[in-house]
């Protein structure tokens, strides 16, 4: 007998709520600061998804604090400014909170930037569980951030898809035994997705509606 799927974890950024400009222009920001004239607005895509600490500390690690502060000054100052919503995902996890599913966050971003996200995008009031980095010792392609998740939420993997636009996210689902669904809407392409072979593909958020009733 196929397993119900009672829990959808869902990353945040790129997925949830689209942050892709203000992201790359935090970097750009930053980078123009520390390697002027070095990245390009393509060259700053790979570094979306990894934590920041990942990020500047493969760059630098003595200037990666220094480089993390200066990065997170930018991205609040910008935030409300240039994050937008996707179409489709409010009605969905609106939907999904009211049928009764549990929902959760589990992202690699820091608290306050989260609780930033989720007013931005009218979404704080749904969430059963917001896993963010200040919880975890590992972020994700570590399972341990969804393992937190399932733990407080009372969920077990077999019953729950992750939902994301990197392959941080969908690695982490499938370390973590999950079923997994990628975004088709990703800056870094569909293409670039697949290749880490989620078990579904979103077109639209509301794909899940269907994909939790199978």
């Amino acid at each position: 007998m196929k397993q119900k799927i009672t829990t959808l974890l869902f990353d945040l950024d790129g997925t949830l709520i689209d942050t892709n400009e203000l992201i790359i222009a935090s970097f750009l920001h930053t980078f123009d600061h520390y390697y002027p004239g070095q990245y390009s607005r393509e060259d700053v895509y790979q570094f979306i998804g990894p934590s920041l600490a990942e990020t500047f500390g493969g760059l630098d690690p003595e200037r990666k604090d220094e480089m993390i502060a200066f990065y997170r000054e930018h991205n609040f100052a910008n935030h409300d400014v240039l994050v937008r919503e996707y179409e489709g995902v409010y009605e969905t996890i609106e939907i999904l909170k009211k049928s009764g599913y549990k929902v959760g966050i589990v992202t690699t971003k820091m608290r306050n930037a989260v609780k930033m996200g989720l007013i931005k995008g009218r979404l704080e009031s749904f969430f059963d569980v917001v896993v963010t980095l200040d919880d975890v010792q590992m972020p994700k392609p570590d399972p341990e951030p969804i393992q937190l998740a399932l733990k407080l939420i009372g969920s077990e993997p077999s019953e729950t898809i992750m939902v994301g636009d990197n392959s941080h996210d969908v690695l982490a689902g499938k370390n973590a035994g999950t079923k997994t669904a990628g975004v088709a809407w990703t800056i870094k392409g569909r293409e670039y997705l697949e290749q880490f072979k989620p078990d579904y593909m979103l077109e639209n958020m509301r794909d899940l509606l269907t994909i939790v009733k199978q």
